[in-house]
């Protein structure tokens, strides 16, 4: 059940009947819908829906996002529109000297429906279960495929657009460390982003919401080349995930102008200055060293010290928290896994990164794996720090490396004496072993904060702490 008292269910194979949303509108007095960053977001139809329906539509024009629904079309408009893209390429005809290629579903996102290809022997296979993955999530089978930039960064820029012609362009934001195509590490500004490119970037941007449209808060995602040439990926027709860095720097509050928007408001006609540096990491309950293997099950604590906001800005500089799970909550299986986002707004980015990584290792998350500790060693590592990271950075640092527990062998053994007294506690064992176990945690310090249960082949419990 949703707060409102309206019944939440798990998905179907695709998406959630857009019916079910409306219907859930109307019996909660609604009169607007907001549909999050999920797939309905990107829904034309689910959006002509709510017009038709007699409701507010907070998003853009259903015929913006209908015109980049297709990436195959998306990109020949921007093409049209003077925005640098990368040619398509007809698998049919590609040759050695195309490689390496990625192929792409046309439709959705998330890293759904993508194949790189080094080896012209592995095209058709490639294709094929891209296909195939593009049907099941997002019930189009179309897929293209255009050269695979090596060692590039993800950039994209935020935009916000009034229905009076007003298109700001709020900075970009820098998204290249990601797993299986999808991000895991954000932050604005980009550290490879100067003056004059921050301005090239920003007026395509802005010509990209014009050539459709646009009006609301959406983002246009670009591939930033070693030689410094950018070239456009696709324009996301909602809220992103990672907008709350956009917001910390900024200082503005991104769904409170889509419904101002929505109701027919103007925006200024400049945007508010930058100040200072964002990062955000996204918490899954996965884990990194299982192949990103996702988890599920009771979380029974979920405690971030520090921080100085939820789901706002901070007042000043600080550490920001938007969770979807609290202490008991149920992770189950029919979502995506991702836990909560902790941001940290400081400064510098040095600073930002050293709060952040902080508030994560005091974090107590006690129940489903994490990765927590690979974001830690990524906060803390020589070449991020450096801001040196691209698409590749996961393989060139290594996951091994990266998702290496950061509690040492003693830290191990006083957290399983802990966890093994709380329970004898917790079974009878009275107070005393209750006292005994906090006293002993207390003892080891952060290296125990974190106590994890994970099943053994047998099928029993296991401890594994965590920092």
């Amino acid at each position: 059940m949703s707060p409102d008292g309206c019944p939440v269910r798990p998905p179907p194979r695709r998406t959630c009947p857009p019916g079910g949303s409306l219907d859930a509108a109307r019996a909660a007095g609604a009169d607007a819908v907001h549909p999050g960053y999920g797939f309905l977001s990107e829904n034309a139809d689910f959006a002509r829906a709510v017009v038709a329906a007699g409701l507010t539509w907070v998003g853009p024009p259903p015929a913006a996002i209908a015109a980049m629904g297709s990436k195959i079309e998306a990109k020949k408009l921007m093409a049209a529109a003077g925005v640098p893209v990368l040619p398509e390429l007809d698998p049919e005809r590609a040759s050695g000297g195309d490689l390496p290629l990625l192929v792409k579903a046309s439709a959705g996102g998330g890293g759904r429906g993508m194949r790189v290809v080094r080896d012209l022997a592995e095209l058709d296979d490639a294709v094929a279960a891209a296909r195939r993955e593009a049907e099941s999530a997002f019930g189009d089978p179309a897929v293209f495929c255009e050269p695979l930039l090596e060692n590039a960064r993800h950039i994209e820029v935020q935009i916000l657009a009034d229905a009076h012609g007003t298109v700001w362009a709020l900075g970009e934001r820098e998204c290249s460390i990601q797993r299986r195509h999808q991000k895991i590490v954000e932050e604005a500004p980009s550290p490879a982003v100067g003056a004059g490119l921050r301005d090239e970037l920003c007026r395509a941007a802005v010509d990209a919401a014009r050539a459709i449209g646009y009006a609301g808060a959406g983002t246009v995602e670009f591939m930033l080349a070693p030689d410094g040439r950018f070239y456009f990926l696709e324009v996301n027709t909602r809220l992103q995930v990672e907008h709350p860095v956009t917001e910390c720097v900024h200082g503005v509050d991104l769904v409170r102008w889509q419904i101002d928007i929505a109701e027919g408001a103007r925006l200024p006609d400049a945007p508010p200055e930058p100040r200072g540096h964002a990062i955000e990491v996204r918490l899954y309950a996965e884990d990194p060293a299982a192949d990103w293997r996702p988890a599920s099950g009771v979380l029974h604590t979920f405690e971030v010290p520090g921080v100085d906001a939820a789901f706002a800005v901070p007042a000043s500089f600080g550490l920001r928290l938007d969770a979807g799970v609290e202490s008991g909550s149920v992770v189950g299986v029919h979502y995506d896994p991702m836990l909560a986002k902790l941001i940290a707004w400081g400064p510098t980015r040095d600073a930002a990164a050293r709060r952040l990584a902080a508030g994560l290792r005091g974090a107590r998350i006690h129940g489903p794996a994490t990765n927590r500790d690979l974001l830690v060693r990524i906060l803390e590592e020589r070449s991020f720090l450096a801001g040196d990271t691209d698409t590749g950075y996961l393989d060139r640092v290594g996951v091994d490396v990266l998702a290496a527990p950061l509690a040492d062998a003693d830290a191990v053994r006083t957290s399983a004496l802990a966890a093994a007294l709380a329970a004898r506690g917790g079974a009878g064992g009275g107070a005393g072993a209750g006292r005994a176990a906090v006293r002993v945690a207390q003892r080891c310090g952060r290296g125990a904060a974190q106590v994890v249960r994970r099943p053994g082949r047998d099928g029993r419990r296991r401890l594994r702490p965590g920092p």
